[in-house]
């Protein structure tokens, strides 16, 4: 995979800049939205319209965050949402859930919600969900999923060490290697995502 330039993308920053403007509620997920709406509003990221919320929880987080601002939830890319091909949406959102580290906060279900969508992406989660790097993602992870960071000792890529961690919570076990160290796809699992 080519690396990822490490400059800001045209418009991004200025997006950027205009959310954390009008940011009214500090948390350590402010900066992560604030970023991953930047991307999405100019194409960035696989995030469908509305984030991958639904409407009303789209426009809740807008009010809870950036409540001066008024934002259409239509995806900047032209993504909608298509949960069909994704068997394992309510699953995914019960495993986080039952390890998010503050369940009763909106915000909880709403970075849920966001990370279960970003998952329908083709690329690096960090990158489907329109953060500037990989440590973005976890930190946000780690911040609202210690016990599920905490886990992830080896430093697989976030979004093959979740779906891992959702089949083995369901029992179900389809790699055929004893263990990641000798599966001929380490490197898909583990390797640069830069």
């Amino acid at each position: 995979m080519n690396a990822i330039p490490k400059v800001a993308e045209p418009g991004r920053e200025r997006h950027y800049r205009h959310f954390k403007r009008h940011l009214a509620k500090l948390s350590p997920n402010s900066e992560w939205l604030c970023r991953m709406l930047a991307s999405w509003n100019v194409g960035l990221g696989a995030l469908p319209d509305g984030l991958g919320l639904e409407v009303v929880d789209f426009h809740g987080l807008l009010n809870e965050f950036f409540p001066s601002m008024a934002m259409p939830a239509i995806a900047a890319s032209g993504r909608k949402a298509d949960f069909s091909r994704m068997l394992e949406r309510d699953d995914l959102v019960r495993y986080l859930l039952a390890r998010a580290a503050y369940p009763e906060r909106a915000e909880t279900a709403w970075i849920t919600s966001i990370l279960v969508a970003g998952c329908l992406g083709e690329d690096h989660l960090w990158q489907d969900l329109g953060l500037w790097s990989r440590q973005d993602l976890s930190g946000l992870i780690a911040y609202n999923f210690p016990q599920i960071a905490a886990a992830n000792t080896h430093d697989m890529k976030w979004k093959k060490f979740l779906y891992k961690q959702l089949c083995e919570a369901e029992g179900i076990y389809v790699c055929r290697a004893p263990s990641c160290d000798v599966c001929v796809d380490y490197p898909r699992c583990f390797g640069s995502e830069e």
